[in-house]
């Protein structure tokens, strides 16, 4: 029987240098993760953690990941979202779920540690190939390669590089990285809002990255994108960037094996709360940070501590720890009646959570 031809593309996932996968993406929609066998092989203690799902699933680096449009859980959360997956699939002139052309896009520059190259046609091995039993795969060379910034939800973000007192965009050529956010056009005063709420989590114990309100005379390659009359640009120190290099992190949407759609459900804070200590290299200080945040998120009220802003970090490469806090708002003054992202001893109403709720 002769099968029909199915152009596909292919890219390497690499963490710190090692080949951990490949994803290949054939025209009809289908995308399939494959790990490389030699870093399957690797030994244990050597091996990089990908995903926590690695080390509780014994067989989660020998089953390929199929998925229609989009990419595995553990690479579509990072990806951007709302409006800047808008602008960047319009740049591309792709469909929106197209999620294999984004991170072609955007591979460079993700969160963490995790790099997507492009493979040229022709040198996809046939183990990232043999999943697909239909077709006949025609290799071609990745068609979306760019290295650009990312943006998520209302506010435009970029990743920026700190030299000699200004903040160049879309640049990473030096160790002093940070996150700029600008201004929303939707609401007023987020920047102050976010810095504030930072500054008096940080008073009470939060462990939080560098934090900046930065005036907008200190950007360099701001891209011409429609800004409020709002005099700073909020920027924070990226944690998951080193004098060494790039250190390898992970959301708890990833974490759970999530798509970021479900980052308001499904989890609750205990779920968060046993991974971290069940796992932490320093569980019970990890543990005790975690609860200081939500007591903080409850009296800031901040209502958008969702599974993608609670982060395991792999300073080692291999143990996991609960890395710094961001993007903490007072977000009662945006959404009315506002309450917790996720589920906390079965409620979302912040005013019904006493003390016993946290030693329960």
């Amino acid at each position: 029987m002769i099968k029909q031809v199915e152009k596909v593309e292919g890219l390497n996932i690499q963490l710190h240098g090692i080949n951990v996968a490949i994803i290949a993406h054939y025209a009809g929609g289908k995308n399939i993760l494959t790990f490389n066998p030699h870093f399957v092989d690797m030994p244990k203690e050597d091996r990089p953690t990908f995903t926590l799902r690695q080390l509780f699933d014994p067989g989660y680096l020998t089953k390929p990941q199929i998925r229609t449009q989009k990419i595995s859980p553990v690479l579509s959360n990072l990806l951007p979202e709302g409006i800047l997956r808008e602008y960047t699939t319009d740049v591309l002139k792709c469909h929106i779920d197209n999620e294999f052309a984004i991170l072609a896009y955007l591979g460079t520059n993700l969160p963490g540690a995790i790099l997507a190259t492009p493979i040229k046609a022709g040198e996809v091995p046939d183990w990232a190939l043999e999943y697909r039993l239909s077709t006949e795969p025609l290799q071609i060379d990745v068609k979306h390669v760019d290295k650009k910034f990312s943006l998520v939800g209302v506010q435009v973000k970029f990743s920026s590089s700190f030299i000699k007192g200004r903040y160049y965009i879309d640049e990473d050529t030096s160790q002093d990285m940070w996150i700029i956010k600008t201004p929303s056009t939707l609401h007023k005063g987020v920047t102050a809002n976010e810095y504030t709420c930072m500054k008096l989590a940080e008073s009470v114990g939060a462990d939080i990255p560098e934090i900046r309100l930065i005036a907008f005379n200190k950007l360099k390659n701001l891209p011409d994108i429609q800004l409020p009359n709002e005099p700073y640009a909020y920027g924070i120190k990226r944690f998951d960037r080193s004098q060494k290099g790039r250190i390898h992190t992970e959301d708890f949407a990833q974490v759970f094996g999530l798509f970021p759609l479900d980052k308001y459900q499904k989890i609750n804070y205990e779920q968060i709360g046993r991974i971290i200590y069940e796992t932490s290299s320093e569980r019970l200080k990890d543990i005790q940070q975690m609860a200081r945040r939500l007591l903080i998120n409850i009296l800031l009220g901040n209502g958008d501590a969702h599974l993608k802003n609670w982060t395991l970090i792999y300073r080692d490469r291999i143990s996991p720890r609960l890395s710094p806090l961001y993007d903490v708002v007072f977000t009662e003054p945006y959404i009315k009646e506002d309450k917790l992202a996720l589920n906390m001893a079965g409620t979302k109403q912040w005013f019904d959570i006493s003390m016993g709720y946290f030693e329960r």
